[in-house]
């Protein structure tokens, strides 16, 4: 006999099934190299026990200001956080389940509606509407480290949610290594489409080198 879980439960299910680090997770510093075009640019970087993020020793704004909002969505994306305390006041349906059962759920709170589909126990959807832009998430492979899957090749389309028109596309290759206790991002890819057309100046690669854990906070 089969037992048909509820939505929400099918959601709490993926959600706590990611990969996150844990309560003692002491932060670690890094050098970084990005890569954009034929320019190359490196410096240091440090996520602090608190996730608190620093970028050094690189003098162009934008590129520093471009990293550090990289390493602030590595720390969203690792981040472990209570469902109850995230999720709690939200609600939850079952739209449909196809015939691969892959189930699309709707998740409304107060301020925004996002649909997620759930494919074997993990995320592999998110699409959130946020005014006129459309947000749509695709993950076409999950990186298994054996306590917690973590996206490595995902796509984003923005588009239009009025006219659904796309304004471009990202797609993602990310790269995990174990450090010590804890699973790091060592490089990712990021090419841009815009209008369906990609060059090389489009095409972004972050790499982290000479990673080390922070020592561990003295009680």
């Amino acid at each position: 006999m089969t037992v048909q879980k509820t939505a929400g439960v099918l959601f709490q299910t993926a959600y706590e099934s990611r990969y996150t680090w844990d309560e003692n997770f002491p932060g670690y510093s890094a050098n970084v190299q990005l890569l954009q075009g034929d320019q190359v640019y490196t410096g240091k970087i440090r996520i602090n026990r608190d996730l608190s993020v620093e970028v050094t020793d690189i003098a162009d704004v934008e590129v520093k200001e471009g990293i550090h909002i990289q390493l602030q969505e590595i720390v969203t994306r690792c981040q472990r956080s209570d469902f109850q305390q995230s999720y709690g006041k939200f609600e939850f349906t079952e739209c449909e389940t196809n015939e691969t059962g892959v189930v699309e759920i709707l998740v409304k709170g107060d301020s925004i509606d996002s649909h997620y589909k759930i494919r074997e126990q993990e995320i592999s959807q998110e699409i959130r509407v946020m005014g006129r832009m459309a947000l749509v998430i695709d993950t076409h492979e999950n990186f298994d480290t054996g306590s917690g899957y973590i996206a490595s090749r995902y796509d984003v389309v923005f588009r239009n949610s009025q006219t659904n028109q796309v304004n471009s596309v990202l797609k993602f290759a990310d790269t995990y290594e174990k450090v010590g206790d804890y699973y790091i991002m060592t490089k990712q890819i990021v090419q841009e489409y815009e209008e369906g057309v990609s060059s090389a100046q489009s095409i972004t690669e972050f790499s982290y080198s000479n990673i080390t854990l922070l020592a561990p906070a003295i009680v």
